[in-house]
């Protein structure tokens, strides 16, 4: 993890620095998880933009076939009236009373035409009328899966918050003096991450294309702080710095990493170039960009900055779970 012993320069006692380190450790699994949460509440928030996508499309349809099947019944309306006038007696009757057989035979004629008409119309409204339900049907289970998306993104934003509020709760167990030194030993191995990511930067990148352009761009944001739902320029969070990286080289991806990782294509872990997304957590919880030689660039999480940082088979407690080349 971040802490080192060499970075822990006080001169309190072995066992108070220790306990400061300790404490530091849980702080940034805490905004880790918080930084997981917020992720997944990215997710919800792209899901529910689908969702509300989808809904307005079938609104669009239902409101479409409801006027349809109005027009339908003002039709059938015309066409029952255009019957009775035709048909005011019957046939029979009007053969009686009817001085020349041939206006019969050419009123039955129309008779005829108007019912075959009826018949279609009739049709065409049954099969409108069953459309218009189903899409109705539609539109309710829209509505409720709308609903839940959001009420996950509640949930997860509310996450996201309690894990980022236990982290303070823990600090103000420290005394005033134990905040400092803590928040020195977080500075230095921050400072130290931001050096080492710089020169790694200044080396530049072994890929070209698209790959190479969403490297370029990444690597020129390190330093800047993360930040839940940020996607640049000044604050950025994982699925935003990759988001936004690869929108540089003309790809559109999602502001999620778990929706980013259905994109491309798949990679095994042993065949991982430079410039693939790599995607850690179950379910998904983030993202970075290999840079090669066993490292990423990446928004880590709450209290960090943009950095590069070591790649393996996890990312703190989250294992990585899938890469994809773009």
């Amino acid at each position: 993890m971040l802490v080192l012993a060499s970075l822990v320069g006080v001169t309190t006692p072995a066992h108070a620095a220790q306990s400061l380190a300790e404490v530091q450790a849980q702080v940034e699994r805490l905004q880790i998880q918080a930084s997981a949460a917020a992720e997944a509440g990215q997710q919800a928030q792209v899901e529910l933009g689908r969702l509300t996508r989808s809904l307005n499309s079938v609104k669009q349809r239902d409101a479409a076939q409801a006027a349809s099947v109005g027009d339908l019944k003002k039709s059938l309306g015309k066409i029952a009236v255009e019957q009775y006038k035709n048909n005011g007696l019957s046939q029979s009757m009007s053969l009686l009373f009817s001085s020349d057989p041939t206006l019969y035979l050419q009123a039955a004629g129309s008779l005829s035409v108007i019912t075959q008409k009826k018949a279609l119309q009739l049709s065409r409204y049954m099969t409108a009328e069953q459309r218009l339900r189903a899409t109705s049907l539609t539109l309710n289970d829209q509505v409720a899966q709308v609903a839940a998306a959001k009420a996950r993104y509640v949930e997860r934003e509310a996450a996201a918050q309690a894990s980022l509020k236990a982290a303070e709760k823990l600090l103000s167990k420290l005394t005033a003096a134990e905040r400092v030194r803590l928040a020195k030993l977080q500075a230095d191995s921050d400072n130290a991450y931001n050096a080492a990511s710089l020169a790694l930067a200044k080396k530049g990148v072994a890929a070209s294309g698209r790959a190479g352009i969403a490297l370029r761009f990444a690597l020129k944001q390190i330093g800047k702080r993360y930040y839940f739902g940020g996607a640049g320029m000044t604050y950025w969070d994982c699925s935003g710095l990759t988001m936004r990286s690869f929108g540089a080289a003309g790809v559109s991806l999602p502001h999620s990493a778990a929706a980013q990782s259905r994109y491309g294509k798949s990679i095994s872990l042993g065949s991982i170039k430079v410039g693939d997304l790599v995607f850690f957590g179950r379910p998904i919880s983030h993202v970075g960009i290999y840079l090669g030689g066993g490292r990423m660039i990446d928004a880590p999480h709450a209290g960090a900055r943009v950095r590069v940082e070591s790649f393996s088979s996890w990312f703190g407690r989250e294992k990585f779970v899938a890469a994809r080349r773009i």
